[in-house]
């Protein structure tokens, strides 16, 4: 018989190992969460960059505006998503990292993407929408068809709402009832018509219930 070799000792990892590997597992999971969490910091360093002359035309030429979407919605839709109007880029990591993420892991890329898609698309015709009539209406200066309306709050939003099917009940109607007051109380105290479609992304976002159904179990039990 051979003699037993003696098993060396387990290495145990680092805090700061373990910590890097849970951060690297937590970004793989929500790809698209990071992926375009890294595009707003590039786009804020080369924002930075600028005088606030140029920042400012730069930007109005990229907001969801009425008059930029009467001559290109699809351009602006998609570039107005990638810029931030002033701020800073760490509390959009903070707020990704909350609620863009979960939801991410949650629903699963696509069906991820298609929440915030909508409610960036439709909370933006909603808020544009009720502008333009104020306009025509004389509640609003023909000036603010050209309004600076850039960034990613309705598209967080409607995500945020979406989240509130993953909260177990009862904190789910705490959580609801936080959002919707949080969302809700501006449109009694400012009513402007980011306010407008902040709102509206929230319903937009509890609107997609559909997609946070679990697929296997809505799928037909085999027959027997």
């Amino acid at each position: 018989m051979t003699p037993s070799q003696p098993v060396p000792p387990t290495r145990t990892p680092s805090a700061p190992v373990t910590w890097i590997r849970g951060a690297g597992s937590w970004i793989r999971s929500a790809p698209g969460t990071y992926l375009w969490l890294t595009a707003l910091f590039v786009t804020t360093v080369i924002i930075h960059q600028m005088s606030p002359d140029i920042e400012e035309d730069f930007l109005r030429q990229r907001s969801t505006n009425i008059h930029e979407l009467s001559q290109n919605p699809v351009r602006v839709l998609i570039s107005s998503a990638l810029w931030i109007d002033g701020g800073g880029w760490i509390p959009y990591a903070v707020l990704y990292t909350a609620f863009h993420a979960p939801a991410e892991r949650r629903l699963g890329t696509l069906r991820w993407l298609a929440v915030a898609a909508a409610a960036h698309i439709l909370a933006t015709f909603v808020s544009e929408g009720v502008l333009a009539w104020a306009i025509r209406h004389g509640h609003a200066p023909q000036t603010a068809a050209s309004t600076l309306d850039v960034g990613v709050s309705y598209a967080l939003a409607g995500v945020v709402a979406v989240l509130t099917y993953y909260v177990p009940r009862p904190w789910r109607y705490f959580y609801l009832f936080a959002v919707l007051v949080i969302y809700g109380v501006p449109l009694f105290t400012s009513a402007t018509f980011t306010d407008i479609g902040h709102f509206s992304a929230v319903l937009i976002g509890l609107a997609c219930y559909p997609l946070t159904r679990d697929r296997d179990k809505t799928k037909p039990a085999p027959a027997q």
